[in-house]
């Protein structure tokens, strides 16, 4: 099989995680190689995820790296041999390549936790209102490829809606939900559809308010991503240079914790509820 020109970050992941167990053994790439009979670059194809690796290699490699953490194999064959073309590949060479990442990790997820500060989660948000963000973000888009962007957003939403839903947590900032990114009619209609969506056993939604005391924030806003395993979180953040995938095991605690640390400080789900509520009255 010729190597992939660009692979995805689900194979970007699998890759870097059989070099984090290759350098945990304390071996090269090239002594690797010689393990298993094949050429350093092989190696370095599979680490970078451009080439892919099949169920017998990867617990060979998992062996000779005295890794016996089963449900981590297991997890990373599945990764390996269970790719899924979902829904989102009818989007690729149309959008970024970031949002079909996203998707397809939203797809495998066990669990998602989102953070945000300015906006609603794009997981919460109507049609008028991601039309609304991606207008005014990118005004040198056409109304097609606005509508491309939004209809990729609304479907993402099928893992909170499908019969066997994964489960959802969203801690939102009072000022996501008082900055009008629409009229007064647009976010009445978004604060209710986010209030709808709260009221299913799947999905949690917290508040944070402005009087809160001693909150400073978590940053920017955070997708956190739950794996087959904790070892297979993963974080998303956008930044200025673009989105950003991390799967460092010290920084998936980090984020962990600092997730539990603004829920710590947010109104639990009824008082969350019943504050969107007065905030639709008041609009």
């Amino acid at each position: 099989m010729p190597p992939r020109r660009t692979p995805t970050a689900r194979q970007e992941r699998l890759g870097a995680e059989l070099r984090k167990m290759r350098e945990a053994a304390g071996l090269k790439a090239t002594e690797t190689a010689n393990l298993l009979g094949v050429n350093s670059v092989q190696i370095s194809q599979i680490e970078s995820g451009i080439a892919g690796v099949s169920e017998e290699r990867l617990r060979r490699l998992a062996a000779h790296y005295a890794c016996h953490d089963e449900e981590l194999i297991a997890a990373l064959v599945t990764m390996a041999t269970g790719r899924t073309r979902g829904w989102w590949e009818e989007y690729r060479g149309s959008l970024p390549h970031a949002f079909l990442d996203l998707a397809e990790l939203e797809h495998h997820a066990s669990f998602r936790w989102d953070v945000d500060f300015l906006h609603v989660p794009g997981m919460l948000q109507t049609a008028d209102y991601a039309r609304a963000l991606f207008s005014y973000v990118n005004p040198q888009f056409s109304d097609e490829e606005i509508q491309r962007w939004v209809d990729h957003r609304i479907r993402r939403r099928v893992i909170i809606e499908q019969p066997q839903p994964t489960p959802y947590e969203a801690v939102i900032h009072e000022a996501a939900l008082r900055i009008k990114a629409l009229d007064s009619a647009g976010m009445r209609t978004q604060l209710a559809h986010i209030l709808s969506l709260a009221a299913s056993d799947h999905v949690t939604v917290r508040v944070v308010p402005f009087a809160v005391d001693n909150f400073a924030g978590a940053g920017t806003a955070m997708v956190y991503a739950g794996g087959p395993v904790p070892k297979l979180d993963t974080v998303v953040r956008d930044t200025p240079h673009g989105t950003v995938f991390i799967d460092a095991e010290a920084q998936l605690g980090h984020f962990r914790t600092l997730f539990r640390r603004v829920e710590a400080v947010a109104f639990e789900p009824r008082r969350s509820r019943d504050f969107i509520h007065r905030l639709t009255k008041e609009l």
